[in-house]
């Protein structure tokens, strides 16, 4: 029996899924998608599914990989999702089909206590600042009962707090086999567990650290696996970039001047000048920082010659020089201690490799690679290939070994021809079988697409006030239910500014803005108020909340989207990117801009319609959309809405939806 006919069988009305999931329906965009990566499978061949919301593309891969009875390597684009999948969906589809599957999750150090760590942190006087004695307490007390040392078991812990810098480890800390609680390390025991399972759920950040420094275990892991599936793979590109090229951050020279002071006040007191190495390290990196001078948050400077734009060279390249002669005076103070204790040992290694970065980032640029300064609270110097595809065909296609294996990738979003160029180009996948499903969702009936033509033009200083102007309008008529996506963080706090202001002494809408609390409880709050019988919720978000997002239901029905979402054309790596294609002899707009504003705009446009039974309205307030000759390509990339040709259509159909929210509220 084949595996697509034990796939087929699965999916069709009376089979497996039916009588074991609760709620499942056959779709055939979802059947079809299991079968092309069944047919995948057995080909042991390279697919690129593009499956739309709605699809159920999870289900679509989980049972052709479960019932092949070959061993899988699932990666995810985001930790949450890596939980969902281990903890909900792959234990549910195990279940229901009846397998002897075991499963294990794995994620990077970061993510696991150290015990090591944990017990230098509690020794250190004082602690830094931000990081109290009872929260670390906590930690100690958690850290008795866990199994896992996984962190998000762990209830109230907030992901960005200072704490866990302390209580987790890094490849540059890590003590590995001289470590004195090598043999309860829960990052070594999550490895093994990996190494014995049949399904392995890891994310795509740990797979391009592993495949650039051969660390995390997956290098380990990976020749024994036949099936590699990477949803959400539309981030692959933008991830493996990071993780294949070089850096340097003035964080990383800081962490290792606070390790090093505290390693040496505990293990060696007296007999190095550990206070001075220390301050030393941490004034060469602060200088660094402060020579880039006052940015704008976000700001990425190019760097073309031999220093960063607006910044002296010959001052950069001497700061530099201070960072390179600061480790390789801690690495020296290092050598005199080194067999006291392994920590010793791991700190010269980082000195060495610290002092290696700043060594490289003062000498030319690699051929191929891109460099620019990242500024913000810290200073990050990033030297990255424009893409991924040359690892990809290298490390990845290219690395299977004597048996041929199955790569499948998948997202709601790779692009806007049929082809999918903008994902298989930048990762090496041209060659790649290529799927796209479209969703099942009614959208000519569920969304309505309205576009403003009386809005001042994009890069009008009033076009932001017109954006908040209006989204008070529409979110009043709607009562609330309203999620405004901007594409500058300029626009996000000018129009949340002008929000706020409208608001703050009626009560009549509560403004949810990004950055004011953390990204999940900010969620939490609007998914609360923006439910039925809640009060009323209108949230501004940028960046990160143009995807991922998912708000059900009547508790999001508009959705605001401030301008077509174009990269800045002074980015560093989209005018590396433009030049390139330049060269080549074809269009910067046509084949880089064009397609990165439809992915992104589809994404955007994602976030209003979840289900089958959802209903909303997406507003662009960029009259680019309809008005221009590129803008039909763009329109092509959404999906087909009903459009609206007047505000007082826009305020009819809100009210229709207001009308059906306050029907279901009495219902309920």
């Amino acid at each position: 029996m084949s595996l697509a006919f034990e796939v087929q069988e699965a999916f069709s009305p009376g089979g497996i899924l039916s009588r074991a999931t609760e709620h499942f329906l056959p779709r055939s965009g979802q059947t079809a998608m299991a079968l092309a990566i069944a047919r995948a499978i057995e080909g042991a061949y390279p697919l690129v599914v593009e499956a739309s919301t709605g699809v159920g593309k999870t289900f679509s891969y989980l049972v052709p990989a479960l019932l092949s009875g070959e061993r899988v390597l699932l990666s995810t684009a985001t930790k949450a999702l890596q939980d969902q999948l281990f903890g909900r969906d792959v234990p549910r589809l195990v279940a229901a089909l009846g397998l002897p599957v075991s499963t294990a999750l794995l994620k990077g150090r970061g993510s696991y206590l150290c015990l090591h760590r944990m017990e230098m942190a509690r020794q250190a006087t004082p602690l830094p600042d931000g990081v109290s004695v009872r929260a670390l307490a906590r930690i100690e007390e958690w850290s008795q009962v866990t199994r896992t040392g996984d962190l998000a078991e762990l209830p109230g812990l907030n992901e960005r707090s200072p704490l866990i810098p302390l209580v987790t480890s890094t490849r540059e800390n890590c003590l590995g086999a001289q470590c004195p609680r090598f043999r309860a390390c829960h990052v070594t025991l999550a490895r093994r567990e990996a190494m014995a399972a049949d399904v392995v759920v890891i994310n795509h950040h740990l797979f391009f650290a592993d495949l650039a420094v051969r660390e995390s275990g997956v290098a380990e892991l990976l020749p024994s696996v036949r099936i590699a599936i990477f949803d959400e793979a539309h981030q692959l590109n933008e991830i493996g970039v990071q993780f294949l090229g070089r850096n340097l951050t003035t964080g990383q020279l800081l962490d290792f001047s606070r390790d090093l002071l505290a390693a040496g006040l505990q293990l060696a007191r007296g007999l190095v000048d550990w206070q001075g190495v220390a301050a030393a390290t941490e004034y060469a990196a602060r200088e660094l920082r402060m020579f880039a001078g006052k940015q704008p948050p976000g700001t990425k400077l190019r760097w073309i010659g031999e220093g960063p734009e607006g910044l002296d060279a010959t001052g950069w390249k001497e700061a530099l020089g201070a960072v390179h002669a600061a480790c390789m005076q801690a690495c020296e103070a290092l050598d005199m201690v080194s067999e006291i204790a392994p920590d010793f040992v791991r700190l010269h290694n980082r000195a060495a490799e610290l002092a290696g970065r700043a060594e490289n980032f003062v000498n030319v640029c690699t051929p191929g690679c891109l460099r620019w300064v990242d500024v913000g609270m810290q200073l990050r110097l990033v030297e990255s290939p424009l893409d991924i595809s040359g690892a990809v065909k290298t490390h990845v296609l290219g690395a299977s070994g004597g048996s041929k294996k199955s790569w499948i990738f998948t997202s709601a979003t790779l692009g806007d021809d049929d082809k999918l160029t903008w994902f298989t180009q930048r990762c090496g996948l041209a060659d790649a079988e290529v799927l796209r499903v479209g969703s099942p969702f009614d959208y000519e009936h569920q969304a309505a697409l309205y576009v403003p033509e009386n809005f001042p033009k994009p890069g009008d200083p009033a076009h932001s006030m017109k954006v908040a102007e209006s989204a008070a309008v529409w979110s009043q008529k709607l009562g609330g239910r309203t999620m405004v996506l901007t594409t500058t963080l300029r626009a996000l706090r000018a129009i949340g500014e002008s929000l706020h202001a409208r608001f703050e002494h009626s009560g009549e809408m509560e403004v949810l803005v990004q950055g004011e609390m953390p990204k999940r409880a900010l969620m939490e709050r609007f998914r609360e108020g923006s439910s039925k019988g809640g009060s009323a919720c209108v949230l501004v978000a940028s960046a990160s909340f143009w995807e991922g997002i998912d708000v059900p239901g009547d508790a999001l029905q508009l959705v605001i989207i401030d301008k077509l979402p174009f990269p800045p054309p002074n980015d560093p790596l989209a005018e590396a990117r433009s030049r390139q294609l330049e060269a080549q002899g074809r269009s910067a707009f046509n084949d880089y801009f064009l397609p990165e504003a439809a992915v992104a705009l589809k994404q955007g446009a994602g976030r209003l319609i979840r289900r089958e039974t959802d209903q909303g309205v997406l507003v662009v307030c960029d009259s680019r959309l309809v008005s221009v000759g590129y803008g039909r390509r763009l329109l092509r990339a959404l999906p087909p809405m009903h459009r609206l040709t007047s505000e007082q259509e826009l305020m009819d159909r809100l009210e229709g939806l207001t009308r059906t929210c306050t029907m279901g509220c009495l219902q309920t």
